[in-house]
């Protein structure tokens, strides 16, 4: 059984695709091959549900006229607008019996990378010190912040989202970094109102607190800190993989049934 790390460099996926190469990734390693960090952007930009979120909670309509894809997680939270350009994801996908069973110590151990980038951006930032109250619940840049895996960042507002799916065989955790934050196209999404003003109120970018950054500045940070973290070599995914993950996006991720009511067709 191998114990290696691969490192896969920023890829631009559909959602359905991004989503379904977290699980080709958890079949590799429970299998015995490499654990996986990895960045990916999303084209086109794209509203990830959480699991139990409720599809009354989308304004599909908008969506669909905004070009948006609607498509849900395995994880729990509320729903993430990503934007093409300003949002970076990230995964890191382990064997169960790798990872700590602790949560807390979980997301201490996993977002220590994003720690290392942060700071080596000059950016300042931290989990959140103590819980705060919800400003909207379908939206997860704007619910309840929590020190366990809510990082903030400047004056305090949330600047990244981190969630994690366990398997009996492997454990997922990814999450969202916001490089730029474009309120009303984020909101937009949302069935119910809420206005730009208290989004900026809860939500930072990077972009925001060091204009000069690019997106490939930190990109290249995200990478350059989860390959040392890991001890991770660049890699490529496999065909196998390639062909589970297209297959589950299609069978899975871009069906109604597990988008709209959770069902999943492939269990």
């Amino acid at each position: 059984m191998s114990d290696a790390w691969r490192l896969l460099r920023e890829q631009t996926l559909p959602g359905g695709e991004a989503m379904a190469y977290d699980e080709a990734a958890a079949r590799t390693a429970a299998s015995g091959g490499p654990r996986t960090v990895r960045l990916y952007q999303w084209e086109p930009s794209t509203l990830s549900l959480g699991y139990r979120q409720a599809p009354e909670s989308v304004d599909w309509a908008a969506c669909e006229r905004a070009g948006i894809d609607v498509i849900r997680r395995n994880t729990g939270g509320g729903g993430i607008y990503h934007d093409t350009y300003g949002d970076i994801s990230y995964s890191i996908i382990a064997p169960a019996d790798e990872v700590p069973g602790d949560l807390m110590e979980t997301y201490e151990r996993f977002c220590q990378p994003l720690f290392d980038a942060f700071d080596a951006l000059g950016v300042d930032a931290h989990f959140a010190d103590e819980e705060q109250p919800a400003v909207h619940e379908p939206a997860c840049y704007l619910r309840a912040l929590h020190p366990a895996h809510d990082i903030v960042a400047g004056d305090g507002r949330k600047l990244s989202g981190n969630a994690q799916y366990r398997r009996k065989d492997a454990v997922i955790q990814h999450g969202s970094i916001s490089f730029a934050s474009d309120p009303e196209r984020h909101l937009g999404c949302f069935s119910e109102a809420v206005s730009p003003a208290e989004f900026e109120g809860r939500v930072t970018s990077l972009k925001e607190l060091r204009p000069e950054l690019s997106r490939a500045d930190v990109v290249t940070a995200l990478e350059d800190a989860l390959a040392e973290w890991a001890g991770a070599e660049a890699g490529a995914w496999s065909d196998d993989e390639v062909r589970f993950a297209e297959q589950r996006a299609r069978e899975k991720y871009g069906s109604e049934a597990w988008t709209r009511s959770r069902d999943d067709p492939t269990a």
